[in-house]
């Protein structure tokens, strides 16, 4: 499936958040990119412009594509919960994303990447669907044969597991999607009830 390979920076600054992580682009640069970035006069954003910039940047974040989007949406339409916080927690509750939350990989592109390449485990199997969903109580390991990965040991040794809803057991390199987070212990700056409003019109 296509992914967005562009400037990373350029998302960031679009964004003014560093929505790939620390970025010192973001820093030095505080404004739009384009030519015209450190003067132009930011105009009153429409009703719809904040809702579709608020989608994007959800969609950015956690590196998922509008078909694919839209239909969380509509899962968590049907849920019969908060739809906005269900739609963040069917993002958080992607295996790509548990094993970046993990620190397994430093970033969700790398995280997706180690899924897709089959170094991934889910309860013993291997898993290469990057938006498998997790269930309460999944375990998430890596495969035997990938413990060993550079990109993987470096990850881990920098790590910090501080996510309520999951538990880490570095000795055999797995943890445990314990429960699908609340909203309040999301991190992410995201303002959902705007991408709600887009899709309801």
């Amino acid at each position: 499936m296509a992914r967005y390979r562009g400037p990373k920076s350029k998302i960031a600054r679009k964004f003014r958040e560093p929505i790939y992580g620390p970025d010192k682009s973001l820093e030095r640069k505080n404004y739009v990119p384009g030519m015209h970035g450190p003067n132009k006069r930011r105009r009153k954003q429409s009703e719809y412009a904040l809702q579709l910039m608020e989608k994007q940047k959800a969609k950015y974040t956690y590196g998922i594509l509008e078909r694919q989007f839209r239909n969380l949406f509509e899962k968590a339409s049907r849920s019969g919960g908060i739809t906005g916080e269900v739609l963040l927690q069917l993002c958080e509750s992607r295996l790509d994303n548990t094993v970046y939350r993990l620190g397994i990989s430093p970033s969700r592109d790398g995280a997706r990447q180690l899924v897709s390449h089959k170094h991934i485990t889910v309860n013993g199997d291997i898993v290469n669907i990057p938006s498998y969903q997790l269930k309460d109580g999944d375990v998430v390991g890596v495969r035997e044969k990938s413990k060993s990965l550079i990109a993987i040991t470096t990850s881990l040794s920098t790590a910090q597991h501080k996510h309520d809803w999951l538990s880490w057991n570095g000795e055999h390199m797995s943890g445990v999607f314990m429960t699908v987070p609340q909203r309040e212990q999301i991190t992410e700056n995201i303002k959902e009830q705007l991408i709600v409003e887009l899709y309801s019109k």
